[in-house]
């Protein structure tokens, strides 16, 4: 024999096998040494299966990938497999021939295994010791690649004192599979495990399997029975007239980390679902009186081993039905709703104790930390709201915000909707629906404050922290705290209300006409003034240029306000405005008032001049700031963290406010609110 009887290099090409699945070729070897082993029908115990993993010797790796203190592991060049089944006898060597063979249609053989074998490896070798048809042993030895197909020998009588036995060796592991592929030992051995769970399950079990290489030994029975929690359970369940038999297994989180359905098809492994988020209450390990385990579902079924796709990788059945056969031909999406149900039903003890920690889990985050979510969580389904308990506050606000997305969406679309009666409604119905739809909106609207409110308290806290005196023993630059009022280099032209906070400093800087950061005054639209100076020309980037804002035109008719940020602690104020922030702010109010003034649309505004003037200077009350503030005959304020005085000359009231008397009055001025949602104010 020379050649398959098919066009071998076509159907190769035709061949799907994804990089990731470069084990497969090995996984379909250990499974037909177990189909092999049970053809001997040999008894329980007897068969014996040693996979062998034949490393590359005189592998060097790059520098770069060594590790300190951690040998590496080599490349893997074959895999070597041994058997005592059935062997290469004429029946199974006349199916090896013939491509998509039905010699093992009843056992799942669906004759395009050795296929993956050349896909991921560049030959395969076989040697096998089997039971002729005059009840000899015969010796058969092929070789078997993409150039030549199969290259035989003819059988031969096996030497005396043989036994039974077959070995296939996959040679020379493609770089691309290889690559993508584990090597370690261990991992193989449990990679083989999971693939072959099935046969550890059934009764009578499955053969004595081996994995080695030089280093290490691991046998399959031993880690079976590391990671078998307890025991196996069944139970069949029909989804649309199909039946599907369900195993429900608890593995110990050696062999896995999370929950899975595993699909098979023919006694394989297809599929392999993880069950994160789409089963209410399924996370993390689950817990019974033997202890931690993680929980896997084998599902089987006739109707999966006729839609296995040649490849056994994915299974070929629809996503949904149409036309004449919606909603009843089985689809995919079906066959998972019907698993998951019983899933559910098999596990309601556990999704119980663990929606209660899930839910427990939200309340605290809302309750501390985000209580924007406060009225829509009686909207949420109590399913959604068991989340794992180990989600990190920024999963969990996300998730939140999709509910709260959903909700608005639903209101917004139910707001076009309630315009309008329905058809034979009459007006207590429309009424009701009315008053329902305003009581949803309404508890929006409380979400959206507590959001703003929250807010609040966010930059607050953020601001404490930014004044305070660094691990250094250096305080931060003063462009931490100017960006938290207001963005720099930007004006109320091109900045959003929601990016300012300068209700930090005076709820009343919201309402303005104009406002302007770290500009230069010839650049504002508000005053024709071409005065170029601007306060330490040098510091472009930080608080030597001052926050300014106009305010509309109302009685009196204008107003300008003045902001100059200085460093925390900063202590080198002295006479002259380059050097003391009192002087500075006033000379910025001079300057405006230079040119015409006008609003931001260009209207003028009279006696411009004259306009009365507010300047706050945000600076710590360090000796040389105090003693300014005395020169200028400031009067201290009542909690001693402040001053203030009017200039009569210049039509203008000053306020010193050192960081202390900032964050307490901001907070003060914000407590009712955060009391009424439960924030911490200290």
């Amino acid at each position: 024999m020379s050649s398959m009887n098919t066009n071998l290099a076509g159907r190769l090409r035709n061949t799907n096998l994804p990089y990731s699945h470069g084990l497969a070729p090995l996984f379909e070897a250990v499974v037909n040494s177990i189909h092999a082993i049970d053809e001997a029908k040999l008894s329980l115990g007897d068969g014996r299966i040693t996979v062998e993993i034949v490393r590359d010797k005189q592998e060097s790796l790059k520098p770069e990938e060594k590790s300190p203190g951690r040998e590496p592991t080599p490349d893997i060049l074959n895999f070597k497999i041994t058997d005592n089944g059935i062997g290469f006898d004429e029946k199974n060597m006349t199916s090896f021939m013939t491509l998509d063979s039905d010699h093992k249609a009843h056992i799942g053989g669906r004759g395009v295994g050795r296929l993956l074998w050349l896909k991921a490896f560049d030959s395969v070798s076989v040697e096998s010791v089997y039971l002729g048809d005059d009840g000899d042993l015969k010796r058969r030895k092929f070789q078997f690649n993409e150039q030549t197909g199969v290259s035989s020998e003819d059988p031969k009588s096996a030497a005396e004192g043989s036994v039974r036995s077959t070995i296939v060796q996959l040679s020379y592991f493609k770089a691309r599979y290889r690559d993508a592929s584990r090597k370690q030992t261990d991992i193989i051995a449990r990679n083989i495990l999971e693939h072959c769970l099935w046969y550890f399950i059934r009764p009578g079990g499955a053969p004595q399997i081996t994995v080695h290489d030089e280093e290490n030994t691991i046998r399959l029975d031993d880690l079976y029975e590391e990671v078998i929690h307890a025991d196996a359970t069944s139970k069949t369940i029909t989804i649309k007239g199909e039946e599907f038999d369900l195993t429900h297994v608890r593995l110990e989180s050696m062999i896995s980390k999370k929950h899975y359905v595993a699909y098979g098809a023919d006694s394989r492994l297809v599929l392999e679902e993880h069950l994160r988020g789409k089963i209410p209450g399924l996370f993390g390990a689950l817990k019974d009186d033997e202890g931690e385990f993680i929980y896997a579902c084998y599902v089987a079924s006739k109707f999966l081993d006729s839609h296995v796709r040649s490849e056994r990788t994915e299974f070929d059945i629809p996503e949904e039905s149409l036309g004449l056969l919606e909603g009843v031909e089985l689809t995919w999406p079906k066959i998972q709703e019907g698993v998951r149900k019983e899933i559910v039903e098999h596990l309601q003890d556990y999704l119980d104790e663990n929606k209660k920690q899930g839910k427990a889990r939200v309340e605290e985050f809302v309750a501390q930390k985000a209580p924007r979510y406060r009225p829509i969580l009686k909207h949420i389904p109590e399913d959604d709201l068991a989340v794992d308990p180990e989600m990190s506050d920024k999963d969990l606000d996300m998730t939140l915000h999709r509910h709260l997305s959903d909700i608005e969406n639903k209101m917004l679309e139910e707001g076009h909707d309630i315009m309008h009666p329905k058809k034979e409604e009459n007006f207590p119905d429309y009424k009701r629906r009315v008053a329902e739809y305003l009581k949803r909106a309404g508890e929006l609207k409380q979400s959206d404050l507590a959001n703003y409110v929250s807010h609040r308290k966010v930059i607050l806290d953020l601001l404490a922290v930014a004044v305070q005196r660094k691990d250094d023993g250096t305080y931060n630059r003063e462009d931490i705290i100017h960006n938290l009022i207001m963005p720099m280099g930007e004006d109320s032209n091109g900045v959003m209300f929601e990016s300012t906070n300068l209700w930090i400093i005076d709820e009343s800087l919201a309402f303005h006409d104009y406002l302007a950061s770290d500009k230069q005054i010839r650049k504002m639209p508000i005053s024709d003034s071409e005065d170029q100076k601007e306060p330490d020309i040098v510091a472009l980037n930080v608080y030597d240029n001052p926050m300014l804002v106009a305010e509309g035109e109302r009685l009196p008719l204008a107003a300008i306000q003045v902001v100059e940020i200085k460093k925390p602690m900063r202590n080198d104020a002295q006479e002259g405005e380059e050097k003391d922030p009192i002087e500075q702010a006033l000379g910025y109010l001079k300057r405006i008032r230079k040119g015409e003034v006008t609003t931001a649309t260009g209207r003028p505004i009279p006696q411009s001049d004259s306009i009365p003037g507010f300047c706050y200077v945000l600076a710590d009350l360090t000796p040389k700031v105090k003693e300014r503030c005395l020169i200028h005959d400031a009067i201290r304020t009542s909690d001693g963290l402040g001053y203030f005085f009017y200039h009569k000359g210049l039509n203008a009231y000053v306020e010193i406010i050192s960081f202390d008397r900032l964050v307490n009055l901001a907070k003060e001025r914000n407590r009712a609110f955060f009391d009424k949602l439960g924030l911490p104010t200290n």
